[in-house]
């Protein structure tokens, strides 16, 4: 039954009169885009970049981490090679369950707690998304909470101007299928869409002595509903979605990972996440006069996730050390008693309300907006105890959760912010920001399953200015100068005590851009100074210290680089080239000892690697047949901070360069078949080595399929 939504949709556009068929672009008045078009990134007052519709088409792609890798200065730690739980950084932001980065949907803050888990264990599905933007620099002070490295806007399929459809399929190996279909149209005062996602997969790695797959299966729902009137509209968006996947912590030892990189041991066969996650927005826009203009947002997202898997870091970390014992019983060759299986159950609630005025006053376009806040988190997590025996787990018993199994964590806030942009002559535009965050966390950390005793508490509040100001210079008609400065801020979490304090950093940015007919060229040095750099700990991301929660100061830090981008089309006969290029160098490091952390200067940082770069060509004919390549490389990471002076192979992962390749060719107006091989040359390495042992990119995978317009 979960495929008669698409097929009702396939049958519609079967019946649909040609003269009906979608040419048009789509309205996107209902979509809050922080950027727009890929030309106006090439001309924001700080850095930006667009991964745009026709780059989604091209790579039909439902993988987040392999879309943002075409993006400078955004730095991918790799898990479970399927894209589920991405782990993003932005420059000076590491990676670790994208916390450190502010996630929004259609302009709306989409982690599951923003300000008191900001950890993205849910994540929106990248192959239903129309575009996606990423900002950085002083504008991102308009967003927030995190104000640090970037944000990151995921903008949906907007409600169509006329009806209008698309259903994209993809089939390839591993039993995997990927549907993405949507349908709508406005008549009059109204518009709607509805829009599905569809995947199944049985996975790419094999479990020892199971027949339970590796995959996942996910359905995603959006509907859209706006009504416009005269200089005023109002648009519900409803999302409703599911995940199941058998998808562990557990990676390899390395010696088992040189053997067969693709391999899961029998002790993490009963591992498996499963979650759901609903979202509603309200938004009401104005036009109150021909100056002046009213947004406002009401929102809530609530998400339910229970990650039942296995902690068998033990085990992984003496079998490296050349423990046969430990070897034995991860080969399933050993009995071993004492195994613990947590149900990681967590229930997550964010909502709050929007307003944002904006005022064309001469040359100035100011905009004053007000966001009330709250987020909680809901933990209560039993442990399965289970016996290896022969190979096989046997149930013990269950333990039911006390202390930090057993807990409630929230935050309330409230953020103001004040922008300005000044067009001050033809060539000089300046834009200034100030913004405030108010924000109060607790936890309550209960001992009986019952919650009936009195439970220990913790408390924080904080308030910061965060101040910003950026700037572009026209020196010409093709060479344009920028530069900018902005403090950046991270909430401390739920976890946090009364004298904790955030982390908070001084960031600037400094560059240039050329831009001519067919060529694009941009050059951006960037400089975070941190006062208190931190690392927010989690099971799936521990901190250098080993904690599993709450923060890791280390202190003051330096992050550092160069962002580069190159564009260039030739046009050869029948035959259009486009060609890109994206260049990001990076030095993360502790700038001063830390004698309570045991940090030294010149430590490097995690989950920020020194090199990373990606290009796009494409060869692309006249009768609609385009080929492309899609190249991107990342450095060897640090997976604590100071690995490089502990000279530990294993504290690091390995570098990765992989190639993909796309064909489309278009049978008809509306219908365009594609094939796209992944990891061309197959090469795999360890790409992380969070949180147990050994894990592997993606190997090479082949698929096919179609889209197909109406």
């Amino acid at each position: 039954m979960r495929y008669s939504m698409i097929a009702s949709a396939l049958a519609l556009a079967l019946t649909t009169p040609a003269s009906l068929a979608a040419t048009e672009t789509p309205d996107a008045t209902e979509v809050i885009k922080i950027i727009g078009s890929a030309e106006d990134a090439k001309t924001v007052a700080g850095s930006g970049a667009v991964v745009t519709p026709e780059q989604l088409d091209v790579e039909v792609n439902a993988d987040i981490n392999q879309l943002l890798k075409t993006v400078p200065g955004v730095y991918i730690r790799e898990e479970d090679g399927q894209g589920l739980r991405p782990n993003i950084g932005i420059r000076a932001a590491a990676g670790g369950r994208s916390s450190k980065v502010t996630l929004l949907e259609d302009g709306v803050m989409i982690a599951p707690a923003p300000y008191s888990n900001p950890a993205a264990y849910y994540f929106p599905e990248a192959y239903r998304m129309h575009s996606i933007e990423v900002l950085k620099g002083a504008p991102l002070l308009r967003y927030g909470p995190q104000t640090t490295g970037g944000v990151i806007n995921l903008l949906t399929t907007p409600i169509p101007q006329q009806p209008q459809g698309q259903v994209t399929l993809r089939m390839g190996e591993n039993n995997s299928r990927d549907i993405h279909a949507y349908y709508g149209g406005t008549s009059g005062a109204f518009g709607w869409l509805i829009d599905t996602v569809q995947r199944d997969s049985n996975g790419f790695k094999t479990i020892d002595r199971s027949n339970r797959d590796a995959g996942h299966d996910i359905e995603d729902y959006l509907v859209k509903l706006r009504w416009s009137g005269v200089n005023q509209s109002l648009t519900a968006k409803m999302q409703y979605s599911e995940q199941v996947s058998n998808e562990t912590y557990a990676g390899l030892t390395d010696a088992d990972f040189a053997a067969n990189p693709n391999r899961r041991y029998g002790l993490t066969a009963i591992d498996q996440m499963d979650n759901q996650h609903s979202g509603f927005t309200l938004t009401y826009d104005a036009t109150l006069t021909e100056n002046l203009n009213l947004t406002a947002i009401a929102y809530r997202n609530e998400y339910k996730r229970d990650w039942f898997k296995g902690s068998p870091s033990s085990l992984i970390e003496a079998a490296n050390a050349g423990d046969a014992d430990a070897i034995a019983v991860l080969h399933g060759e050993q009995d071993y008693a004492g195994l613990d299986y947590k149900h990681n159950n967590r229930a997550y609630e964010s909502y709050g309300l929007e307003l944002r005025l904006n005022a064309l006053v001469g040359d100035h376009d100011i905009e004053f907006g007000a966001r009330d806040h709250t987020d909680s988190m809901d933990r209560f997590q039993p442990v399965e105890i289970y016996d290896q025996v022969n190979g096989s787990l046997v149930y013990q018993q269950t333990v039911q959760p006390t202390g930090s199994n057993n807990r409630l964590e929230g935050a309330d806030a409230n953020a103001f912010w004040l922008a300005d942009t000044w067009q001050a002559t033809a060539d000089f535009k300046v834009q200034a920001t100030l913004r405030y965050e108010d924000v109060d966390t607790y936890r309550k950390q209960f001992a009986n399953t019952d919650r009936s005793d009195t439970p220990s508490f913790r408390s924080s509040d904080t308030q910061e200015w965060l101040p910003g100001v950026s700037f572009t210079y026209d020196l010409n008609d093709n060479v344009q100068v920028l530069a900018g400065v902005h403090r950046g801020f991270a909430p401390l979490g739920g976890g946090a005590k009364q004298t904790d304090e955030p982390e908070t950093s001084s960031n600037f940015e400094f560059g240039a851009r050329y831009n001519e007919a067919s060529f694009f060229a941009e050059a951006i040095v960037f400089r975070s100074d941190f006062n208190n750099q931190a690392e927010s700990c989690s099971v799936a991301s521990p901190c250098s210290n080993g904690a599993t929660s709450g923060s890791f100061v280390t202190g003051e830090a330096l992050v550092q680089g160069l962002e580069v981008q190159l564009g260039q089309t030739w046009k050869q006969g029948q035959w259009t080239i486009p060609a890109s290029f994206n260049y990001t160098y990076t030095s993360a490091e502790i700038s001063e000892d830390n004698p309570v952390t045991g940090v030294q200067d010149g430590d490097t940082l995690a989950d920020i690697p020194e090199h990373i770069f990606s290009a796009r060509l494409g060869l692309l004919n006249d009768n609609g047949w385009d080929n492309h390549l899609i190249v991107k490389y990342m450095d060897e990471t640090c997976i604590s901070v100071g690995c490089k002076r502990e000279n530990d192979p294993m504290l690091l992962t390995d570098s990765l360069l992989t190639v993909d390749w796309v064909s489309r060719y278009p049978l008809s107006e509306q219908t365009t078949v594609f094939l796209k091989v992944e990891n061309l040359f197959d090469e795999q390495v360890i790409i992380s080595r969070l949180p147990y042992g050994a894990r592997p990119n993606k190997p090479q995978t082949v698929s096919v399929g179609f889209d197909y317009r109406f």
